[in-house]
């Protein structure tokens, strides 16, 4: 049973997807049955029924995804207030849920896929049921909550009791020792996946072609080159910097930012302040079909995050054959390793600036970066993961 709430559902089809996947896969091997567990915060009527809530009081308490179960039990969220509560209410409404599954058909493990607040209240649930449990980190779960000594406290408690804690990467999992977030078994590093039939290398000018009938807001000239950003508008994700970082760019160079959030209206109007307004594209939400040919078009993705464990984006646009410019923060140093895999740069504009003049100068081939991200799959994923499961169900 794996509770998570960073899981797709109707109305946000794409949150979560890469968890959505990892455990599909593992479900499609045959040796794990995999029920999810998918809590939706809901805030007290009549304001669940307005806003962004309305899609979720809709939707349905079960569906089908797949090869698993996912069940969509309701807790009490008060927006702002109740993060420190969160495990609680969670646990609240999962665990009477939790009871009648497991005598239907008795669960081996229970299993959180975000430390904060999955974590805690997996471990509530898992005792409660007299079952091991594992917790996955995944970088702003311990990087935003692990600085809230409430929050702190209570994943320090689950991972103490838990039976496997996994990390999407090295460093992360070095953060997590330095927070007391280590269980005596040590934390294991457990690799993203990636659907490499979805994502992989188109020629530019091809995947340049494709993108004038998909995404027709983007009109480049045949001798332009293009940077893409994928990932919500918000102020950690660093589209500032990379904006600021054209005004040092020769004028063919464009940027084309794929997520839409909160600081939209205030990156057009750096864009503009910035002279660079007719470079800068945004593209909003990109579909999963269009996003891989955005990918191959691309001469470089640039990403400034100030903070990530191990990015899917990253993943994605290297295997589109993309080479990555990110700051050497999280698992950054463990996927570009190599130099057809991109550039570190420092998260400051004239880094950034460095760091795609030297791409583009000497452009490794589209094959050779997408080769670097061969060792990433959903299958080598389920199958790590499995072998975790396995291990920490058996208690060995």
């Amino acid at each position: 049973m794996s509770i998570s709430t960073l899981y797709p559902a109707p109305g946000r089809t794409g949150f979560g997807r890469f968890v959505a996947r990892q455990m599909e896969t593992l479900a499609a091997r045959g040796d794990w049955d995999v029920t999810i567990i998918n809590p939706i915060g809901l805030p007290p009527a009549p304001f669940s029924a307005m806003g962004r809530y309305k899609p979720l009081a809709a939707v349905p308490p079960v569906e089908a995804s797949g090869p698993v179960t996912v069940h969509h039990p309701r807790f009490l969220l008060i927006p702002g207030l109740s993060g420190r509560f969160n495990p609680w209410a969670i646990t609240r409404a999962v665990l009477p849920l939790a009871r009648r599954l497991h005598a239907e058909t008795a669960f081996d493990l229970v299993d959180a896929q975000f430390f904060y607040p999955d974590g805690p209240a997996a471990a509530a649930v898992a005792a409660a049921l007299g079952l091991p449990h594992a917790i996955k980190a995944r970088g702003s779960d311990i990087h935003l909550w692990g600085e809230r000594p409430p929050a702190l406290t209570q994943m320090r408690r689950a991972a103490r009791s838990a039976a496997a804690v996994l990390s999407v990467s090295g460093a992360l999992a070095r953060d997590m020792q330095t927070l007391g977030l280590e269980p005596p078994g040590g934390i294991t590093v457990h690799y993203t996946g990636l659907d490499h039939a979805r994502f992989q290398p188109l020629p530019r000018a091809e995947a340049r072609a494709r993108l004038a009938d998909q995404l027709p807001g983007l009109a480049l000239r045949p001798n332009d080159r293009l940077a893409v950003c994928v990932g919500a508008l918000i102020a950690i994700k660093g589209q500032a910097l990379a904006i600021e970082a054209l005004t040092s760019l020769p004028g063919d160079i464009h940027l084309a930012l794929a997520g839409t959030g909160a600081d939209e209206a205030a990156l057009r109007a750096h864009a503009a302040a910035h002279g660079v307004a007719t470079r800068v594209h945004f593209l909003g939400n990109v579909s999963h079909d269009v996003l891989p040919v955005l990918l191959a078009a691309a001469d470089v993705m640039v990403l400034p995050s100030e903070r990530e464990g191990l990015a899917n984006a990253w993943i994605e646009a290297l295997a589109c054959g993309a080479p990555l410019v990110i700051p050497p923060v999280g698992g950054a140093p463990e996927v570009v390793d190599r130099l057809a895999a991109g550039r570190l740069a420092e998260r400051t504009p004239v880094a950034i600036a460095a760091a795609i003049t030297d791409l583009l100068a000497a452009p490794p081939a589209q094959t050779e970066t997408a080769a670097t991200a061969a060792r990433f799959s959903w299958d080598a994923n389920a199958a790590a993961l499995a072998a975790i499961y396995e291990k920490a169900a058996s208690g060995s």
